[in-house]
């Protein structure tokens, strides 16, 4: 047994248990470190490019890859989409084919990536997104003929949206999806796409509903999302409330907000010159609380068409929407090869980025003595995190072992401002901390001083933009010194 005798008194004195006031600010017992952002992706929660592993045809985008190929080479790729229709998934009434979402879901969760995922009921393409087995059993289907411009028009069914009989096999759907996946750590967000075409919440190409009709029928997907996926991000399709509807405030918006469900904007780059994109004023409503998603059009459309700009259009519209992940619409490879440049700076800029570039720390500690760290710290990103996040020093020894775990709570840097490109919002924060001089026994010595950003509890999630990292996100400042005690107490065996 460990024995602590206290050479002031052996009884204890609410003096010992009581923090001294920390020493005046000498520059001289002070060390100042400045970090410098190193540039590099971030691949931290909430944020990130998605790669659309099934878009439209579940022979692209991801079909091509090697089942060992989660796209680690594409800096800043955080995400696997799946946009999967429903009868692929229930080609028999109760009888699902999980595999098609699990198996490359497997492959990205093995890497410590995440997984979002779109269930549709409607895909122009394909006459029977919604299962044919729905229509025997008495549901009515809008029949149409899909054209988009294609060089054959092909034979397409939209669901009546409220059919009594759809709805109950596709909630009997969304509960057995939602056992599934609701609340699962590995899922980033899922979409509402189970109203309109392509999931994108409009029928412009098929029944071509009137916007007070959409909004009616969009309700009910969406209380039957939060019914059955109530733990889990939910996003919503820009274009349910029209998909060049100008303005900021929309009633069926609001609703989704308020239950937060987020949106998306699906049809980025649709068509060039000034109208590239519609709803960055409404997307300004959501990314204070919420994270916004953005899918930009096929690449090869604006690529061809002349509009993609090298990239520059997509740029802006990270900043005007305050993306915090952002689809790779494309094939992979082509993409990074013809745009790795533009990529990288959308990565400096897309989701948040906290930055420490200056750090003053005393270099000499007391076990008991409370003292003070000051720091500026600031987010280089569009978006807040969407989830708390706060300062931890961490002291190691020589062999990487960890002797304190110093939190600051005072602080959460979720609150923190975003700022425009290079103007960064920085504040000066004072963190007041004290090393236990009861437990654990902390050797006097030398030791290693760490930064990092996480939980309350000192559990860093957050990596930062710095190169002298450990593995865990802790980021190197410098050696401290740490002295006997201020109260004195020898520790003996006894």
């Amino acid at each position: 047994m460990i024995r602590a005798i206290c050479m002031l008194s052996l009884v204890l004195s609410p003096l010992f248990l009581t923090a001294k006031e920390p020493p005046k600010w000498k520059e001289r017992d002070f060390m100042t470190v400045r970090l410098e952002d190193n540039g590099k992706a971030l691949l931290n929660p909430g944020m990130g490019w998605t790669m659309f592993f099934y878009s439209n045809l579940t022979r692209r985008y991801g079909a091509h890859l090697e089942p060992s190929d989660t796209l680690d080479w594409f800096e800043g790729c955080s995400t696997v989409y799946m946009r999967v229709p429903w009868a692929f998934l229930e080609p028999e009434e109760g009888k699902f084919q999980w595999p098609i979402l699990d198996t490359p879901a497997q492959r990205w969760i093995s890497k410590g990536k995440k997984v979002a995922l779109r269930f549709t009921t409607s895909e122009g393409w394909l006459e029977y997104a919604t299962p044919k087995w729905v229509e025997k059993a008495g549901a009515k289907l809008f029949r149409y003929t899909y054209r988009n411009n294609g060089p054959v028009p092909m034979k397409a069914m939209d669901p009546i949206y409220d059919d009594p009989v759809y709805l109950a096999k596709l909630r009997n759907f969304l509960k057995a999806a939602g056992a599934r996946y609701n609340g699962n750590p590995d899922i980033a967000f899922v979409d509402i796409g189970t109203f309109g075409l392509w999931g994108e919440g409009h029928t412009i190409l098929s029944q071509r509903l009137s916007q007070k009709e959409t909004e009616r029928l969009a309700r009910i997907h969406i209380d039957m999302y939060k019914e059955f996926f109530p733990d889990t991000q939910l996003v919503i399709s820009d274009d349910v409330i029209g998909p060049n509807a100008p303005g900021a405030d929309f009633p069926l918006m609001r609703y989704c907000r308020e239950r937060g469900i987020s949106m998306r904007d699906d049809s980025i780059l649709v068509s060039g010159g000034k109208k590239a994109w519609h709803h960055a004023d409404l997307a300004r409503t959501f990314y204070p609380v919420l994270p916004v998603i953005v899918e930009h059009e096929h690449y090869g459309h604006p690529r061809r068409g002349g509009w993609w700009e090298n990239g520059r259009m997509l740029q802006r519209v990270v900043e005007e929407y305050h993306v915090s992940y952002l689809s790779i619409h494309a094939y992979p490879e082509m993409f990074w090869k013809e745009n790795a440049d533009v990529i990288r700076a959308i990565n400096r800029r897309m989701g948040y980025r906290f930055v420490t570039p200056e750090v003053t720390f005393p270099e000499i500690l007391f076990p008991g003595t409370a003292f003070e760290i000051r720091c500026k710290v600031g987010n280089a990103g569009v978006a807040p995190p969407y989830r708390d996040a706060f300062l931890t020093y961490t002291l190691t020894d020589d062999r990487g072992g960890i002797v304190a775990v110093l939190s600051d709570e005072t602080l959460n840097l979720r609150e923190l401002p975003v700022g425009a490109p290079d103007k960064t919002p920085l504040k000066t924060h004072v963190s007041r901390l004290q090393i236990s001089a009861r437990a654990p026994f902390l050797k006097p010595g030398l030791y290693s001083l760490w930064i990092s950003v996480g939980r309350r509890d000192g559990t860093p999630e957050i990596r930062l933009p710095y190169d002298k990292v450990d593995a865990r996100n802790r980021v190197f400042l410098g050696t401290v010194e740490v002295r006997k005690g201020a109260f004195g107490c020898l520790f003996e065996e006894g």
